[in-house]
C-alpha cells in the first residue's frame, strides 16, 4: 500500500511539475514576443505612410505591406488572448459596434439655430496644394519640439513622462490599427469629422452589417459615443499591465496626427456651441453653478428650456470668470470643450507626425490623408467651415475686464506658443 501512495504522490508532484512548466513556458513565450516585437519590429512594422518615423519620406518599401498589417494584426490579436481572462475573449472592444438601419441624407439635419450656431457651411471646396506644405508641417512639429526641450519655457505637466500620464488622461488618442493611425481629438477643431474619418478607416462601426464608407452618412450621435473608438485609456481593459508598453510600441510605430485652432476662437466657439444652444446635460452642470455664482441667481428652472424661455442664459463674461476662477479646477478638471490642447494630447510627451489646423483645414486635411495613403479610400467631408473667425475676437471681449483677459492667455498660453498662435497683444493691453 505504501508503494501504491507513493507512486501516486510521484505522479500529482509530477503533474504539478508539468503544470509549472507550462505556465513558466507561456510567461517566457509572452515575453519573448515582447521583445521581438521591440527589437525586431522596428525592420519590419513600418506602418503604412511616407512620413511616420523611422523612415524618411520616399524611403517606405514597396513590397510586403498586406503581409506586415496581416502580421502586425496578429501578433496584436494573439497577445489579446494570451494577456485576457477567458472571460474577455469576447471583448466588445474588440467587436465591431452594429448600428440599426439609418436612411435619409448624408448630411446631418440642423435646424436653423444650430446651423446657424455651429457655423456648418456643407458646400464643396477645392484644397489648394501648396508647395510649401511640407515645410509647414515640419516648421510646426519643430516649433513643439524646440519649446517642449526649452527648459525656460514652462507650464504644467510639461516635464512628465508618458509614463507619468493616468490612464484617464488618454481618452483623447483614438486608435486605428488597420493602418497605422493614432489621432488626438480636440474639441471644437472639427473633431465630429475627423472621428467620422477614423470610424471609416478602422470599419469600428456597422450599418445593416456594412462598415461605413462615407463619413458622412455616420450619425453624429454615433460619432461621439465611446463604444466606437479604441482609445489609449481603453488598453488597460484589454492588455491589463502590458498597456503602457503596448502604447509606446504604437507610439513609435504608428502615425499620430492633431488639429488644433486659435485658443481664445476655441473659446468662443465652445461658449457658443454649449450656452447658446439647449442643451439639458451642460445647463445642470456648468451653467446652473455659473448663474448662482456670478449672476447672482438663487432659484433656477431644472430644465434648459424653461431658464432660455425666461431669458435665462449663461453670459459669455461668466463663461470667462468661470475659467479663471481657481475654484473651478479645484472642483473638477477643465471639461474637454474648454480643456488646454497641451492636456489633452500631450504634446511633450507624444512625438507627433503632423500638427493640423482648423484655419488651414481644407489644405491640411488633403494632405495629411495622401500622406496616409488612404485618399482614395475617402475624401474629408465638405468643408467645416465655422463661422468663429479670428476677427469676432475683439467684439467677444470688449466687455471683459483686461485683468480677466490677462488671467485667461495665462491660462491657455502654452497652447498660443507651442502651435505657434501669435499672442493677442490688443486684447492684453489697455
Amino acid at each position: 500500500m505504501k508503494g501504491v501512495a507513493l507512486t501516486i504522490t510521484d505522479r500529482m508532484t509530477k503533474m504539478r511539475l508539468l503544470r509549472l512548466w507550462i505556465v513558466l513556458g507561456s510567461v517566457f513565450m509572452i515575453l519573448l514576443i515582447i521583445v521581438y516585437w521591440d527589437n525586431v519590429g522596428t525592420a519590419h512594422f513600418y506602418l503604412h505612410t511616407s512620413f511616420s518615423r523611422p523612415h524618411p519620406p520616399g524611403a517606405l518599401p514597396t513590397t510586403g505591406k498586406d503581409e506586415e498589417k496581416e502580421f502586425v494584426s496578429d501578433v496584436d490579436e494573439f497577445l489579446d488572448k494570451l494577456l485576457s481572462s477567458s472571460g474577455k475573449q469576447n471583448d466588445p472592444l474588440r467587436k465591431k459596434t452594429e448600428q440599426p438601419p439609418l436612411h435619409g441624407s448624408s448630411k446631418p439635419i440642423l435646424g436653423n439655430m444650430e446651423e446657424s450656431v455651429r457655423g456648418y457651411d456643407w458646400s464643396t471646396h477645392d484644397a489648394k496644394q501648396n508647395p510649401d506644405q511640407e515645410k509647414l508641417q515640419a516648421e510646426r512639429r519643430n516649433m513643439l519640439r524646440e519649446f517642449c526641450a526649452n527648459s525656460s519655457f514652462v507650464f504644467p505637466t510639461k516635464n512628465r513622462s508618458f509614463d507619468d500620464i493616468p490612464n484617464y488622461e488618454l481618452n483623447h488618442l483614438i486608435v486605428d490599427d488597420r493602418h497605422g493611425i493614432i489621432y488626438c481629438y480636440v474639441p471644437k477643431v472639427a473633431c465630429t469629422n475627423w472621428k467620422r474619418v477614423m470610424i471609416v478607416l478602422s470599419e469600428s462601426l456597422l450599418d445593416q452589417g456594412i462598415p461605413y464608407k462615407d463619413p458622412l452618412d455616420i450619425p453624429r450621435e454615433h460619432v461621439h459615443n465611446t463604444s466606437t473608438h479604441l482609445t489609449f485609456n481603453k488598453f488597460w481593459r484589454r492588455y491589463g499591465k502590458f498597456s503602457r508598453h503596448l502604447m509606446k510600441i504604437k507610439l513609435k510605430k504608428y502615425t499620430k496626427f492633431l488639429f488644433v485652432r486659435d485658443p481664445f476662437v476655441r473659446l468662443i466657439s465652445a461658449f457658443r456651441s454649449k450656452f447658446e444652444l439647449e442643451n439639458d446635460e451642460f445647463y445642470r452642470r456648468f451653467a446652473v453653478p455659473m448663474l448662482k455664482l456670478y449672476s447672482n441667481h438663487t432659484s433656477l428652472p431644472t430644465s434648459v428650456s424653461e431658464a432660455f424661455s425666461a431669458g435665462l442664459k449663461v453670459s459669455f463674461p461668466d463663461f470667462i470668470q468661470y475659467l479663471i476662477d481657481p475654484r473651478t479646477e479645484k472642483l473638477a478638471p477643465f471639461n474637454e470643450h474648454w480643456r488646454q490642447v497641451y492636456r489633452l494630447c500631450h504634446p511633450c510627451q507624444i512625438d507627433y507626425d503632423f500638427v493640423g489646423k482648423l484655419e488651414t483645414l481644407d489644405e491640411d486635411a488633403a494632405q495629411l490623408l495622401q500622406l496616409l495613403k488612404v485618399d482614395k479610400l475617402l475624401h474629408f467631408p465638405p468643408s467645416y467651415r465655422n463661422r468663429t473667425a479670428s476677427s469676432w475676437e475683439e467684439d467677444w471681449f470688449a466687455k471683459i475686464p483686461l485683468a480677466w483677459r490677462q488671467q485667461l492667455y495665462k491660462l491657455y498660453e502654452a497652447d498660443f506658443v507651442l502651435f505657434g498662435y501669435p499672442k493677442p497683444e490688443n486684447l492684453l493691453k489697455d
